[in-house]
């Protein structure tokens, strides 16, 4: 930890989340007189690096200052009157469960805008691009930052617009009905959630998520805060997005460019299994525990279901899309999360924070690699790809078959990698779940998320037998030439590499942030 003034604190916090909309207006600008017949599109996209990483820094330098030692502590808080009538004000924050999320959110974001400077996807306009990218940025910022619940609200719909447009203007075939399809199912479950977050703000006399933690519930009934979490978990399962509600994910992620599939699964989906953690858990317990049972079913449903649509997807001859694939391996995922959740213990919700990261490490580094197969071969059919990579991915391209391969054992929960402590963790969670859930409910949801682990592997290592060692030498056609990993990609993927396989020999500097917040957290607010 260094030393830094709780202003200053207060001030990177604030401008992690207001920089990027200042960047934003910035690259929407005509471009300065110094810069005709120059390329203008170089220069937008170098803003949005330069702004990118300006956020990154900040976001360092918040976790150098963050008080390690008290990590369920509220730090770099603002707290200014907004709407008195409402009690609604400007309040931000951040403690153990908060922070690693923020810090993901700017290196992700970082990281796309480097690989987007060089490999820019086909569409409209740059500075509109660069300009959406830093919208997006900001309000997935701010959704970790905020404590104030309407403020929340308006954090986690601020990024649906930007996503849209990425995927409608930049994304690949059928990204129209990607798109709407996306936008509607997230806003019709936020309709329904805005209703939960007024019902406990008019109920309780404040929207103040920090104060509504420390009440625990005391000062709302039952049956409100059944009919709240009821509300509000609908809004944040399509987000999570949690099965049924996720069939706008595939789709979405199909026709997304690659940096919108890394931003969608690294970050987006963490929103809603974030407002489960911060709203649901604390502010509303009686009426978690009441829908536990329901979400933990849910969420083994949802890991076997996605397991078995990436098995179909990854046999010869499925016509099954690589993107598809890893989209639909996101259900089964966070599927885990959800169960970790659904525990109500500090073992599972810290696993559930724990698999939020390494999903978002992982699954981000599986996108880009996904993207560059795409560009090398204008497709992501993986019976193309298992039959133009000829003898072998490994051989044509070592390096890119190389880190194909660590990204699916990566997933699939390889110990000594940071995808093995969360699933063991909500497992654990399950396990033993917390007092008055029942125990062999949660018991039989963790041998139906153990079999999902299995059938993970299953689908995981088909994909890497058939797009890194190829097909049988008689039976292959012509090698195809590509190339192999890039500088920039080099750039951009190595610490997604680094992170995944800190975190997996490391655990202790994720878990010993998020334990001592999450404990208190599930104990009503009190230290």
């Amino acid at each position: 930890m260094i030393d830094i003034s709780p202003s200053v604190m207060q001030f990177l916090l604030a401008f992690i989340v207001v920089g990027p909309l200042l960047g934003a207006a910035a690259a929407l600008l005509p471009a300065p007189p110094g810069l005709k017949g120059k390329n203008p599109h170089q220069a937008v996209l170098r803003h949005g690096v330069t702004v990118t990483g300006a956020i990154l820094l900040a976001a360092i330098a918040l976790t150098l200052g963050f008080d390690h030692d008290h990590p369920s502590k509220m730090q770099a808080t603002t707290d200014i009157s907004w709407i008195p009538a409402l009690d609604v004000r400007i309040h931000l924050g951040i403690d153990g469960i908060s922070l690693p999320l923020l810090v993901m959110t700017a290196l992700l974001t970082f990281l796309c805008a480097l690989y987007s400077y060089f490999k820019l996807p086909a569409g409209p306009s740059p500075k509109a691009f660069v300009a959406l990218v830093l919208v997006l940025e900001s309000g997935m910022l701010a959704t970790f930052a905020v404590l104030d619940l309407l403020l929340f609200f308006l954090a986690f719909e601020m990024v649906l617009i930007p996503m849209y447009f990425l995927i409608a203007r930049w994304g690949g075939d059928q990204r129209q009905p990607a798109a709407w399809k996306f936008i509607l199912y997230t806003l019709l479950g936020s309709v329904v959630m805005l209703l939960g977050i007024l019902l406990i703000g008019l109920q309780s006399g404040t929207f103040d998520m920090v104060a509504l933690a420390t009440d625990n519930g005391r000062g709302l009934t039952t049956s409100v805060q059944v009919i709240a979490v009821l509300a509000i978990g609908i809004g944040l399962a399509v987000k999570t997005p949690m099965w049924p509600l996720h069939s706008w994910l595939p789709d979405a992620h199909t026709a997304a460019p690659t940096v919108g599939s890394v931003l969608l699964a690294g970050v987006l989906l963490k929103m809603g299994t974030y407002g489960f953690v911060r709203i649901a858990l604390p502010i509303t317990p009686d009426g978690m525990q009441t829908f536990a049972p329901y979400l933990a079913a849910f969420a083994v449903v949802g890991i076997i279901y996605g397991s078995l649509a990436c098995l179909a997807l990854a046999r010869k001859g499925a016509k099954g899309d690589l993107k598809r694939l890893i989209a639909y391996s996101s259900v089964g995922h966070m599927g885990f999360v959800l169960l970790g959740i659904a525990s109500m213990t500090p073992t599972g919700v810290n696993g559930a924070l724990f698999a939020n990261i390494a999903h978002g490490l992982i699954t981000g580094l599986l996108f880009f690699l996904v993207g560059a197969l795409k560009d090398r071969y204008g497709t992501a059919d993986l019976d193309t790809l298992a039959g133009a990579t000829g003898a072998a991915l490994y051989g044509r391209a070592p390096r890119l078959g190389g880190l194909l391969a660590f990204g699916a054992v990566a997933s699939l929960g390889l110990p000594g990698l940071a995808g093995f402590w969360g699933e063991m963790l909500t497992m654990f969670g399950a396990f033993d779940p917390a007092e008055g859930l029942s125990r062999p409910a949660f018991l039989t949801f963790m041998a139906i998320a153990g079999v999902g682990t299995l059938l993970t592997a299953a689908y995981l290592l088909v994909v890497v037998r058939r797009v890194c060692m190829g097909v049988p030498p008689q039976q292959a056609p012509e090698p195809a030439k590509i190339a192999d990993v890039q500088g920039y990609e080099f750039a951009a993927w190595t610490p997604l590499v680094a992170l995944t396989v800190l975190a997996g020999l490391w655990p202790a500097v994720l878990l010993g942030l998020t334990d001592p917040a999450v404990q208190k957290l599930l104990a009503g607010g009190k230290s």
